[in-house]
Formats: structure tokens, sequence, C-alpha cells
């Protein structure tokens, strides 16, 4: 039996994190959260620094939406940590274990335009607007990156603004044109940093700092590359220290890598390239592929997905233990998540092992009568595994 032809974006347990806006200085301690939470945003007071007229000679004010459009080249794969002289720009700081890309909408006179995307690592801050910035709002859209698997929306998002795949800039961006989608964007009303930029900060409901949200961003990487450095929670220990050796020595990097500042780019690289130890998978399919795991340690076989593979991308699912058997999964989808036909048959990677799924993300242990419990019955095949470690690469027929 087929998987479901209606997949939606879904992931494995644990790999959706709930985006918001923490007001500046706000710190809260607790362990990861696992599950999907909806999104608010914390919203403090906006101030706005005047601009400077050096000449004294009066020139026609430039609308918020006209600097938006003439500032920096947006989503360079790099990091900004500001350190400039007090000016109102926009900064936005990751405190969370998801490197995140974000957009940026401004509204100003009735206008709305949109720029994205900005690239930034945990514990980082990016300046996304330079400038003085006044505006009637400012709103944001956040997604992670696709090793991750599918991204949060911002769930009390009150705008629908246009964005594009690559770096965009959208002049009208309340009417998508081709090649332009709609996302959910959520106003923000950031605070003042003490360079004089307006800051807002994207957060977990774990509410990281910045040195925790490090970490358990290089925790949710090694778990993703099959590395047991469980629980995610931002706090360092033998265990994590212990599976970043391993992640290093395997992959042929130095210890030094880890305090570069490309570190995170150099480990999703690796996270995204074939490994001589567990089990990897590559989409070398132009289609968006979701794949689901079954591991089976001798007592119950546990399956659960779903992992989303981008064209061209490897990506290893967290396979913890020492399974007697694992078992894999695969289908290639549109960009409504509806499974892709080729020949009239449904372009997927099986077998006959029939193990429980269902179109959202899911973990589960039982797999008897799968439909009774709200599950598909799905055909899996065996991956072997005798040598240590397995490729598996999708491809067209």
């Amino acid at each position: 039996m087929m998987a479901s032809t209606n997949l939606p974006a879904a992931v494995m347990a644990g790999l959706v994190p709930a985006i918001h806006v923490l007001q500046a200085g706000s710190k809260r301690r607790d362990v990861d959260a696992r599950e999907r939470r909806q999104v608010y945003a914390v919203c403090a007071e906006q101030t706005a620094m005047p601009g400077h007229d050096e000449s004294n000679v009066r020139r026609p004010r430039r609308s918020a939406l006209t600097r938006f459009l003439m500032a920096l080249p947006a989503a360079a794969i790099s990091f900004v940590v500001s350190s400039a002289p007090a000016f109102a720009g926009l900064k936005l700081c990751n405190r969370m274990s998801y490197v995140v890309e974000a957009a940026i909408g401004i509204d100003d006179k009735a206008a709305t335009a949109t720029r994205g995307w900005f690239r930034i690592d945990p514990a980082t801050c990016r300046v996304v607007v330079q400038g003085t910035l006044a505006a009637d709002r400012i709103l944001l859209h956040a997604r992670a990156l696709g090793v991750y698997g599918a991204s949060p929306l911002p769930q009390n998002g009150g705008d629908t603004l246009c964005v594009a795949p690559a770096d965009f800039v959208i002049a009208a961006a309340r009417q998508c044109r081709a090649g332009q989608t709609a996302a959910p964007f959520t106003q923000i009303t950031p605070t003042q940093a003490d360079d004089g930029n307006l800051v807002a900060y994207l957060a977990e409901d774990s509410e990281y700092d910045d040195e925790q949200a490090r970490l358990a961003a290089i925790q949710r990487l090694l778990v993703i590359a099959g590395y047991d450095a469980a629980p995610i929670d931002g706090v360092d220990g033998p265990k994590t220290q212990g599976a970043l050796a391993a992640f290093l020595k395997n992959r042929g990097l130095s210890a030094d890598i880890v305090s570069q500042p490309n570190f995170f780019a150099t480990m999703i690289d690796a996270v995204q390239s074939p490994s001589a130890t567990g089990l990897t998978w590559c989409n070398d399919t132009p289609h968006k592929v979701m794949a689901a795991v079954a591991s089976d340690d001798g007592k119950a076989v546990a399956s659960r997905g779903w992992y989303r593979i981008d064209p061209g991308k490897c990506l290893h699912p967290d396979v913890t233990g020492q399974p007697k058997q694992i078992f894999s999964f695969a289908e290639a989808v549109d960009a409504e998540n509806r499974t892709i036909k080729y020949k009239d048959r449904p372009l997927n990677w099986g077998g006959t092992k029939q193990l429980c799924t269902r179109e959202n993300k899911f973990e589960t242990t039982e797999q008897g009568d799968c439909g009774s419990r709200g599950f598909a019955a799905t055909g899996f095949a065996p991956v072997d595994m005798s040598s240590g470690g397995k490729t598996l690469r999708f491809a067209m027929p």
C-alpha cells in the first residue's frame, strides 16, 4: 500500500521550533521544546533615532519603503554582528537552535515591500536594514533551513505577503506574481539596542541565551547527522562533547573549526553529504522528497517521519542505539506536498515491509492495525547496514 497522496510539509517530532520575538534582555531557562507550540510575539516599545543632515541643506525625505529597497543586498551567506556607530537600523538576533532565514516586510504610507532572505546563525545578529527606520509597521517571516525539515510559520501572523524562493526584493508585496508565493508575516515592535540599532530577537519557547542557543544548535545538527547528542537542551557535557568529537573525526574536520565564524555552514554541508557511517538519504531528483525511517531493536519496530530532503541534498535520519534492522520509505512530492506520479505511478522508494505512517509528523512503536489508529500501512524497504554505513540515493526511474 502506498503512502497518502496528500502529505503536508511534515517532519519528525522534535524538528519543528516555535518562533517568537523576545523583548530585549528577556531570559528564561527551560529544556528544549520538542512539540509544536503556538507562535506568539512579545512586543516592546519602539524607539527611533533622528536622522542627521551634515550639510544643513534640506533634502527630500526618502520614505522607509524606498530606503528599505535601497539597502544592502539580502541573504548573503554570512552573519553580521553590528559594531557600527549609533544609528537606528534594524538588527535581528537569533537565539534559536536552528540556522534561520528571515524576510522583512515594511509598511509605509499604504505601500508594502518585502525583502529576504537574511541567513542568521544561532547566537549571532545581522543588520537587515541600515539607516534611520521610520515606518508604519515592521513585519517578519522566518524559516528554518531545509535540513531541519518543514519550517515553522508565525501562527499569529496577521499579514500575508509575497516572498520568493531565492534572494528577493518585492516592491508591491501584497499581490504575488509568477515565481512568488504568499507567506504569513507577523508584526514586530523592536527595542532600542545599545549600539543604536533597533533589535528583535528570534527565540524558541526554551528561550535560550546566546551560549545555550549555540550549543543546542550543535546538538540538533549532531542528532540529525545520526550522533547521540540528545537531549537538545543547550547544556554541555561528556555526551555532547563525545558526539561532536566523533562527528568531526568521521568527517575529517579539525577541532578548531568549532570556533570559526563559518562553523555552522561547514557543519550543515557535512550533514548534507554522504557519510561512511549510519544511514544517508540523497535526493538526486528535481523534486522535494519526504522520507521516513524505521528501526527494529528486536523487541519493537519504531517508525518515524517525515524528513524533508531538498533536490541535490543529503540527510542523515537520527537512528540511535544499535538496531538489528533499519527500514526506509520515501516519496517525491510537489509544492503542495502531493505525491508526484511518474507514468501514472507514485514516485516513491520503498518495499514490502508494512509499517505505520500518517500524513503529518509521527513516531510510533505500534505497527499493528494501522488504520484503526489513524495511520496508513506503508511499504518500507530493509536497508543493509552490515558495512556500518549506507547511502540510499533517490533518482528518477
